[in-house]
């Protein structure tokens, strides 16, 4: 409003009638307001071009701006966060966590920036962790158990009064069993425990996540029935002192996706690491760039990542989907335009690798890159174009005169046949060895479940896929 009262001589109630057609951001409003405002400025012998300059500023401004006084509070906190995030950064970093441990995105936003800035992240611990995220020193912070979905204030608080015996027994527990044994069992409920096997905070006790998932039920009903006895005392056992053990149930360990998958589940992200590293290696054979190295160019672009998240966008060409890719070096946004998507939709699968051919050009709009697809494969059909074979080793713990092994390659490749994958069969033993191509009626579909019974058959550095 001053400016407009020295530079183009407006009243206060002209500059006020300005200053509401900025707010309202009013096209025709503000292009009268700059005839007037020329004019006004020329009476003050300043320039058309001047004058305009000067208007095209404070439209500018009008956009996004800031008063005096706002500016240097801002500038305050700006300078007070900078200086703590500096000096403190494992401190300041868990109190900003802790302070948004309700909301995924943000504590998913925050863990990414602490790490790029050189921070470490103890995974949740149920005989470490605290409610809030805290520093461990200088550069470390240990995960806190609020964020934990499923979980809450209440839970975590008869876990850490449980820990300091308040109610009986204190210090660390010892296995699953003490652990449901001393704990509230009210507060403490089996999504409760679920949600901390998932996110990992058992780990320190016992490192098989799935072992300690399938022992919930029966380590509570044992807590239980403990509770119960202690109750009853008669007249010939009240000096026995004796529980009956239980024991754990058995379960094969998760693979990486499943104890990745879970943990996302408990987290909201992936903490203890990227479900794309499990690909990384087969995958760099053909997509030589990473998410992270993306750069605008006129040729198309092979790309390949862990779909995180879709959503749908209305245009004026129509509905396109919108993809999240994540390949651990970056996140990148990509368009599938509504006729490829109703062609391939069933490739767009939430946690499963995407491989994409698409263009990536500069974003104008957001300064970013924008990525549009052209193909989209699933990690099958990425093997089945450029595989160059499928290899399998046989080192004379088989015998290639084994009936029995015949029959069970088969059984295992029936009913991947017809694809376009040959198969290459390498044997050896101590006098010599060969390699042997199957017939072409026996190429297959490279599929992960065909890869996974192989794996499991001849173990998994016997089962390779070759490429160009």
């Amino acid at each position: 409003m001053q400016t407009a009262q020295v530079v183009a001589g407006y009243s206060l109630g002209g500059a006020d009638l300005l200053r509401r057609a900025m707010g309202k951001k009013n096209a025709e409003e503000m292009a009268k307001q700059r005839e007037i405002f020329v004019e006004g400025a020329a009476k003050n012998g300043i320039g058309a071009d001047k004058a305009n300059e000067i208007f095209d500023t404070m439209e500018k401004f009008a956009g996004y701006g800031f008063n005096k006084s706002h500016a240097a509070a801002y500038s305050l906190v700006a300078y007070q966060t900078a200086y703590l995030k500096c000096h403190h950064p494992a401190a300041f970093m868990a109190a900003t966590l802790s302070s948004e441990m309700a909301d995924t995105d943000k504590v998913q936003f925050f863990v990414a920036d602490a790490v790029s800035h050189g921070l470490t992240f103890l995974p949740p611990d149920v005989n470490r962790s605290r409610h809030r995220f805290t520093p461990v020193d200088a550069k470390t912070i240990r995960y806190g158990l609020g964020a934990i979905k499923g979980t809450g204030e209440s839970a975590i608080g008869a876990m850490q009064r449980a820990r300091e015996g308040v109610n009986g027994k204190a210090g660390d527990f010892t296995d699953l069993f003490d652990f449901c044994k001393r704990i509230d069992k009210r507060v403490v409920n089996r999504r409760v425990i679920e949600a901390l096997v998932r996110a990992g905070a058992f780990d320190s006790i016992e490192e098989n996540r799935a072992r300690l998932m399938a022992s919930v039920g029966i380590a509570l009903e044992a807590a239980e029935q403990a509770e119960r006895d202690a109750l009853q005392v008669g007249l010939f056992d009240a000096g026995s002192g004796q529980e009956q053990r239980v024991h754990m149930i058995e379960a094969p360990p998760w693979s990486e996706r499943e104890r990745l998958l879970n943990e996302k589940q408990a987290l909201g992200f992936f903490l203890s690491g990227h479900p794309y590293n499990e690909v990384r290696a087969e995958l760099s054979t053909f997509v030589r760039r990473s998410l992270g190295s993306l750069e605008p160019q006129k040729e198309p672009v092979l790309l390949a990542g862990i779909v995180t998240a879709t959503r749908t966008q209305m245009t004026r060409r129509g509905k396109m989907i919108v993809v999240t890719l994540d390949d651990g070096t970056a996140q990148v946004e990509m368009t599938v335009f509504n006729e490829l998507y109703d062609a391939e939709r069933a490739k767009i699968r939430v946690d499963d690798p995407l491989i994409v051919e698409g263009k990536v050009s500069r974003d104008d709009f957001s300064g970013g890159l924008r990525v549009v697809a052209d193909k989209l494969m699933t990690l099958a059909e990425a093997r089945g174009r450029y595989a160059k074979s499928l290899r399998l080793a046989l080192n004379g713990k088989v015998s290639l005169g084994d009936t029995a092994a015949a029959e069970k390659l088969r059984v295992l490749l029936a009913p991947y046949r017809n694809g376009v994958c040959p198969v290459r069969v390498r044997y050896r033993n101590e006098e010599a060895e060969c390699e042997l191509p199957l017939g072409d009626d026996w190429r297959v579909r490279l599929d992960d479940e065909l890869l996974s019974g192989l794996q499991q058959w001849l173990q998994a550095e016997n089962v390779e896929v070759v490429y160009q």
